[in-house]
């Protein structure tokens, strides 16, 4: 359940209806997801948020369907169950397979897997890992 209303259409400012188009536009539908609606609380804030996650999640050195399964792991390691369904459907609608899917899950249980033995365990990175 939201700590804040979800606003309507209806009940936008103008600043925060502006950036519901955009995302309407840049997404090629007319359905605005629950986040946003709780986000135009703060019209600032949304406008902030929407520009940096076009900017963060557009094509670059990692592709688009790359960022998303990204998106998935990190979200998975935070416990954000909205962020990994909305991701999710967001990978797989820039291409992401059953398989791939499956591995990704794979990678996210290993890592989470070894992170946790390697922290329990007290083991400081090796010298030559160190950046």
């Amino acid at each position: 359940m939201a700590t804040v209303p979800l606003l309507s259409d209806a009940e936008l400012t103008p600043e925060a209806a502006e950036v519901f188009a955009e995302i309407r536009a840049a997404r090629g539908t007319d359905y605005v997801n629950d986040f946003w609606r709780a986000m135009a609380h703060d019209p600032a804030a949304l406008r902030a948020l929407w520009d940096r996650l076009k900017e963060v999640m557009a094509p670059g050195a990692l592709d688009p369907l790359v960022k998303e399964m990204i998106y998935v792991a990190v979200s998975t390691a935070n416990g954000c169950q909205y962020c990994i369904h909305s991701h999710t459907a967001a990978a797989k609608g820039k291409g992401m397979t059953p398989d791939m899917h499956a591995e990704l899950l794979a990678v996210i249980g290993m890592a989470m897997q070894t992170n946790g033995l390697v922290t329990g365990l007290g083991v400081e990175p090796d010298e030559v890992f160190k950046a």
